[in-house]
């Protein structure tokens, strides 16, 4: 009797996964089990990352504002209680971008927040 070798849809699998391996080092590249391994850590670590990221922006536009915040005599904290207090509906990103591509624009912004 012929050995099973299980046909199209193992063969489709295998070729999905090697397919998201490729480019991997050494044998995780080119080995069918140690690309399961490397792929399914992979999907996993970008699950992850995909969430870490938001957080690590989040910390990259309010450190950005801090900055800028600080240069014209004030805080982020009392910044941000400012435009709340004066309805000034920005949110930290179009901040962030403000204080570093458009200084005088943000310079605008927390003059109308101060008053």
């Amino acid at each position: 009797m012929p050995r099973v070798k299980r046909g199209f849809k193992a063969r489709r699998r295998r070729n999905r996964v090697m397919r998201h391996a490729s480019g991997f080092y050494s044998a995780r590249g080119r080995q069918f089990a140690s690309a399961v391994e490397a792929v399914r850590n992979a999907w996993q670590y970008s699950y992850i990352h995909r969430r870490t990221k938001k957080r690590e922006f989040r910390r990259l536009w309010i450190a950005r504002i801090n900055a800028a915040a600080r240069s014209l005599g004030t805080s982020y904290s009392k910044l941000v209680h400012a435009l709340k207090q004066a309805n000034i509906g920005l949110d930290r990103k179009v901040l962030a971008d403000l204080a570093v591509v458009h200084p005088e624009a943000f310079k605008a912004v927390v003059g109308a927040a101060k008053s």
